[in-house]
Protein backbone atom coordinates (compact mmCIF):
# COMPACT_ATOMS: atom_id res chain seq x y z
CA UNK A 1 0.00 0.00 0.00
CA UNK A 2 1.55 3.24 -1.11
CA UNK A 3 1.47 6.05 1.55
CA UNK A 4 1.81 9.60 1.28
CA UNK A 5 2.84 12.48 4.00
CA UNK A 6 1.32 16.39 2.73
CA UNK A 7 2.10 19.40 5.07
CA UNK A 8 -0.53 21.82 4.42
CA UNK A 9 -1.35 25.45 5.14
CA UNK A 10 -4.73 26.39 4.65
CA UNK A 11 -6.12 30.30 4.71
CA UNK A 12 -2.90 31.98 4.33
CA UNK A 13 -4.42 35.73 4.08
CA UNK A 14 -2.20 38.46 2.46
CA UNK A 15 -2.79 42.08 1.06
CA UNK A 16 -1.84 41.55 -3.03
CA UNK A 17 -2.41 43.76 -6.11
CA UNK A 18 -3.82 41.23 -8.36
CA UNK A 19 -6.52 41.45 -11.28
CA UNK A 20 -6.98 42.36 -14.68
CA UNK A 21 -8.85 46.32 -13.72
CA UNK A 22 -7.55 49.25 -13.35
CA UNK A 23 -8.16 49.60 -9.63
CA UNK A 24 -6.92 46.39 -8.94
CA UNK A 25 -3.28 47.67 -10.05
CA UNK A 26 -2.82 50.09 -7.75
CA UNK A 27 -5.41 49.10 -4.41
CA UNK A 28 -3.97 45.81 -2.49
CA UNK A 29 -6.97 43.35 -2.20
CA UNK A 30 -7.73 40.03 0.32
CA UNK A 31 -6.71 37.16 -1.36
CA UNK A 32 -6.52 33.53 0.10
CA UNK A 33 -4.16 31.06 -0.16
CA UNK A 34 -4.08 27.12 0.60
CA UNK A 35 -0.74 25.38 0.00
CA UNK A 36 -0.35 21.48 0.24
CA UNK A 37 3.06 20.16 -0.19
CA UNK A 38 3.69 16.02 -0.64
CA UNK A 39 7.21 14.84 1.01
CA UNK A 40 9.21 12.58 -1.16
CA UNK A 41 9.91 9.15 1.34
CA UNK A 42 13.25 9.77 3.05
CA UNK A 43 14.74 8.98 6.20
CA UNK A 44 12.74 9.05 9.66
CA UNK A 45 12.52 12.26 11.18
CA UNK A 46 12.79 14.31 8.06
CA UNK A 47 10.52 17.13 8.01
CA UNK A 48 9.16 20.44 5.72
CA UNK A 49 9.20 23.28 8.04
CA UNK A 50 6.22 24.97 7.45
CA UNK A 51 7.67 27.80 8.47
CA UNK A 52 9.65 28.20 5.17
CA UNK A 53 6.22 27.14 3.02
CA UNK A 54 4.79 30.46 4.57
CA UNK A 55 7.40 32.66 3.68
CA UNK A 56 8.08 31.23 0.27
CA UNK A 57 4.55 31.92 -0.53
CA UNK A 58 4.43 35.25 1.10
CA UNK A 59 7.11 36.04 -0.90
CA UNK A 60 5.31 34.64 -4.00
CA UNK A 61 2.44 37.62 -3.13
CA UNK A 62 4.78 40.20 -3.19
CA UNK A 63 4.68 43.56 -3.77
CA UNK A 64 3.97 43.44 -7.44
CA UNK A 65 0.58 43.52 -9.67
CA UNK A 66 -0.46 40.14 -10.71
CA UNK A 67 -3.17 40.02 -13.39
CA UNK A 68 -3.99 36.87 -13.01
CA UNK A 69 -4.70 34.53 -10.00
CA UNK A 70 -3.39 31.75 -12.32
CA UNK A 71 0.15 33.50 -12.00
CA UNK A 72 0.26 33.44 -8.46
CA UNK A 73 -0.47 30.13 -7.90
CA UNK A 74 2.02 29.06 -10.55
CA UNK A 75 4.90 31.49 -8.28
CA UNK A 76 3.91 29.68 -4.94
CA UNK A 77 3.84 26.32 -7.11
CA UNK A 78 7.09 26.51 -7.92
CA UNK A 79 8.80 28.01 -5.16
CA UNK A 80 7.19 25.00 -3.01
CA UNK A 81 8.63 22.62 -5.54
CA UNK A 82 12.23 23.84 -4.82
CA UNK A 83 12.12 23.27 -1.40
CA UNK A 84 14.58 20.04 -0.80
CA UNK A 85 11.87 17.13 -0.42
CA UNK A 86 9.00 18.21 -1.61
CA UNK A 87 7.81 16.33 -4.61
CA UNK A 88 4.17 17.51 -5.41
CA UNK A 89 2.29 20.78 -4.84
CA UNK A 90 -1.31 22.05 -4.55
CA UNK A 91 -2.04 25.69 -4.72
CA UNK A 92 -5.65 27.20 -4.21
CA UNK A 93 -5.42 31.19 -4.64
CA UNK A 94 -8.92 32.96 -3.56
CA UNK A 95 -10.07 35.98 -4.38
CA UNK A 96 -13.55 36.73 -2.18
CA UNK A 97 -14.25 40.39 -3.50
CA UNK A 98 -15.01 40.17 -6.93
CA UNK A 99 -16.60 42.31 -8.49
CA UNK A 100 -19.42 40.59 -10.33
CA UNK A 101 -23.32 41.14 -11.27
CA UNK A 102 -25.02 38.90 -8.40
CA UNK A 103 -23.94 36.49 -5.04
CA UNK A 104 -20.15 34.99 -4.96
CA UNK A 105 -18.56 33.81 -2.52
CA UNK A 106 -14.75 33.88 -4.07
CA UNK A 107 -13.25 33.20 -7.22
CA UNK A 108 -10.80 30.11 -7.08
CA UNK A 109 -7.81 28.74 -8.96
CA UNK A 110 -6.26 25.56 -7.90
CA UNK A 111 -3.09 24.36 -9.46
CA UNK A 112 -1.51 21.04 -8.66
CA UNK A 113 2.19 19.87 -9.85
CA UNK A 114 3.99 16.36 -9.44
CA UNK A 115 3.38 14.38 -6.98
CA UNK A 116 3.96 11.22 -8.64
CA UNK A 117 6.39 9.45 -6.76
Amino acid sequence: MRTREAVTLQGMRFHARVGVLPHEATLPQSIEIDLTVWRRPGPPGTVIDYRALYALTERAVGTEHTPYLEELAERVAASALDVPGVSGVRVAVRKPHVMLPGPLTYAEVVLERGGDD
